[in-house]
């Protein structure tokens, strides 16, 4: 699986997988929220550091000078399950996992504007307020359900958004650990086992009612094993070629998954209004899956942000090589290139000088003209 292509199929394929898990924990009534989201993400987080264990030796020295970073997102991944299935628990599968999910590119956006100083674009800000109004006409369709309590259905859309939140940190906590030479095993593995051994307390408290049936121990290690532990690998494959912003777009299919998955298998219905928030929020999404998150501040500069080691690298240099060799052969600039940054043979501007910034990481490299 090599470049940006392949980092965005591997993506795409984790939504579909991740749509599933709100229909999966459905199948085990009897366990409580703070379980099902244990079991998926300990588990699974416990796994993927199990398989990065070689990958973890050689970067433990890099983990350690950046070991606050880690801590971070192991935070923000105990969280995350939690939320997200409790989520889903008040509102609905549908319900929870839109919100979850569709506030997720939001938070990445603010996330890389705070941080990055990368400015929001405007096209980024009309899909937030989209967002906003289409989680207004869910809760407005959830208050008029009578079966429905508007308490639970407040706490659910709020709950989705410190979901979604914690779900674009940890995301870009794997993204800067990459940028800052750890390879994408070891930052996976690092996030994700710490994460996983946070939650485990909360499984040993909770755990017990998933032991209880056939059927509700089958869900608990169907979520563990396929969405989280298959589902994260391919996450962590994709983030190491595309930018976390990106990878949350691409990831916005999972809401549609899980509404069908809801409809059909779950049996859940949804009034007129709640169905016109869902296609606001889907909007929302489209707007942010065709247009950037962020704008480029400096039209003088070109970044290339490496993401992984050794051979993701390689992978990204052959395929950019590729390209070039195709712009060559159909006598385009090639892509690498700025316009404004040919060679000066008397008929074009000056050469452009080019270094690497270490104060950004050695996979940065910033083209600067004269």
């Amino acid at each position: 699986m090599r470049g940006r292509a392949g980092g965005i199929a591997a993506i795409l394929v984790t939504s579909v997988l991740w749509g599933t898990t709100g229909t999966a924990a459905t199948f085990a009534p009897g366990a409580g929220p703070l379980a099902i989201g244990a079991a998926a993400l300990g588990i699974g987080g416990l796994l993927q550091a199990a398989i990065a264990l070689p990958a973890l030796r050689r970067a433990q020295q890099a983990l350690r000078t950046h070991a606050g970073l880690v801590a971070l997102g192991a935070v923000a991944v105990a969280i995350y399950p939690l939320a997200f299935y409790s989520s889903m628990r008040l509102g609905g599968v549908a319900i929870g996992t839109v919100v979850s999910l569709a506030s997720a590119p939001l938070a990445s956006g603010v996330l890389e504007r705070v941080i990055e100083r990368l400015p929001l674009s405007r096209w980024w800000k009309l899909a937030a307020l989209l967002g906003i109004l289409g989680s207004g006409l869910l809760c407005l369709a959830r208050a008029g359900d009578s079966a429905v309590s508007a308490p639970a259905t407040a706490a659910s859309i709020g709950l989705g958004l410190v979901a979604g939140t914690t779900y674009a940190l940890y995301s870009w906590v794997v993204h800067r650990l990459m940028g800052h030479e750890v390879g994408r095993a070891a930052s996976m593995g690092a996030v994700f086992g710490v994460g996983g051994a946070l939650l485990m307390p909360v499984l040993l408290l909770t755990g017990a009612p998933l032991l209880h049936s056939a059927q509700a121990f089958t869900a608990a290690a169907y979520t563990a094993l396929v969405p989280m532990f298959l589902g994260y690998f391919l996450f962590g494959l994709g983030l190491a070629r595309v930018r976390p912003s990106t990878a949350t777009t691409l990831t916005l299919t999972e809401p549609a998954v899980a509404a069908v998955l809801a409809v059909l298998v779950v049996g859940e219905r949804l009034s007129g209004l709640g169905w016109t928030g869902l296609t606001v929020i889907g909007v929302a999404l489209v707007v942010l899956a065709l247009a950037p998150a962020n704008v480029e501040t400096d039209p003088g500069a070109l970044r290339l942000r490496g993401g992984g080691t050794g051979a993701d690298r390689a992978d990204d240099a052959r395929s950019r090589a590729d390209r070039n060799s195709a712009d060559r052969n159909s006598g385009a600039l090639p892509s690498d290139v700025l316009p404004g940054a040919m060679p000066s043979d008397g008929h074009g501007p000056a050469p452009e000088s080019t270094h690497v910034d270490s104060s950004t990481g050695p996979t940065e490299v910033i083209t600067r003209r004269p």
